[in-house]
């Protein structure tokens, strides 16, 4: 039997196998703040739950606004003040860790359902995701002179991952959008065992 995959069946095979390798690894990011405007560009990069949560955002700007993107700024600029006061949460990485199943899920409820959730929900459910991992980060940013420097890098990474995956997802068809999300759901389901 000849069996011909197609693209996107490619693609998502390979979007799990990195996937796979990128969970596979422990996750470093969560307390290793420090340094310039590089390491802070690589931190969201590096850390396996914050890329994943960052990709989820630009999948739910790309089915419901870019205007979500916004409310992603929103709720990182208040969880990274609430977390370099010193608040805190009661379970905090699982929180952070769920938020990537959270707002797959938002996702896969937007492109399946009729009708999709509101724009109020989902602004409240990325704003809330995206602010339990800033607040981890306000928790552990430099207090020195680097400061500035390291928010710089983060806000920055933060934006190019969330900003090319909603670009990326806008021009391709919505089942390729589910397929990140189903793949986003089980990875932040396997970081919150992990």
């Amino acid at each position: 039997m000849n069996h011909v995959f197609s693209v996107r069946s490619l693609a998502l095979i390979a979007g799990a196998s990195a996937l796979a390798l990128l969970l596979d690894q422990p996750a470093q990011a969560h307390g290793m703040a420090h340094g310039g405007v590089t390491t802070g560009f690589l931190h969201p990069i590096t850390g396996a739950d914050h890329l994943l949560l960052l990709i989820g955002v630009g999948a739910a700007a790309a089915c419901f606004t870019s205007r979500l993107l916004l409310w992603g700024l929103a709720g990182a600029i208040a969880g990274a003040v609430f977390g370099a006061m010193g608040g805190t949460l009661p379970a905090q990485e699982l929180l952070a860790a769920l938020a990537i199943t959270a707002v797959a899920g938002l996702v896969l409820c937007s492109v399946g359902s009729n009708p999709a959730p509101g724009f109020g929900f989902g602004a409240a459910l990325v704003a809330a995701a995206v602010g339990v991992h800033a607040m981890l980060h306000g928790l552990e940013a430099p207090v020195d002179g680097s400061a500035a420097q390291w928010w710089l890098g983060a806000g920055a990474g933060s934006m190019l991952v969330s900003g090319a995956s909603f670009l990326l997802l806008r021009r391709l068809s919505l089942a390729w959008t589910r397929g990140v999300a189903l793949l986003l759901a089980v990875s932040g389901g396997v970081v919150a065992l992990g």
